[in-house]
């Protein structure tokens, strides 16, 4: 799993991250986030991600235990996306953001869609390190 490190608190960083309202500000293939359904951070809260390729899929919170831990899912098509992040305290005012990301696909992405697989926690690291950057300028 790889490890990010935030200057903040893990609650600081949680509240951040699992604001779908923040996404397009760390998320580099975020444009914005449409249909937000449900309070922030609780399971069950939906939206859907309007990408920078225009794909939208729909994202659903399945897990969100503050600061700990918060996982989501997101559908497209044949195509299903699992994100978990987990906080862990390192000091009073700094924190590491884990990840741990997957995707499948069915049918004829099923193939290219695990080269994907095998890129995108790259993506994710360096969207959460620029996530770190904007909170250590607040």
């Amino acid at each position: 799993m790889k490890q990010i490190a935030f200057s903040v608190s893990a609650e600081v960083a949680y509240d951040y991250l699992v604001d779908p309202a923040n996404r397009a500000e760390w998320q580099s293939s975020l444009r914005t986030v449409e249909d937000v359904v449900g309070p922030d951070g609780v399971v069950g809260q939906s939206w859907t991600d309007v990408t920078v390729p225009g794909l939208r899929p729909r994202m659903e919170l399945t897990e969100a235990t503050r600061p700990h831990r918060w996982s989501e899912r997101g559908t497209w098509r044949s195509v299903e996306a699992e994100l978990t992040l987990t906080f862990t305290p390192d000091g009073p005012d700094a924190c590491r953001v884990g990840v741990r990301m997957g995707l499948r696909a069915r049918g004829p992405l099923g193939v290219p869609m695990r080269a994907v697989d095998v890129l995108a926690p790259y993506a994710v690291a360096s969207d959460l390190r620029r996530a770190a950057r904007i909170l250590g300028r607040r």
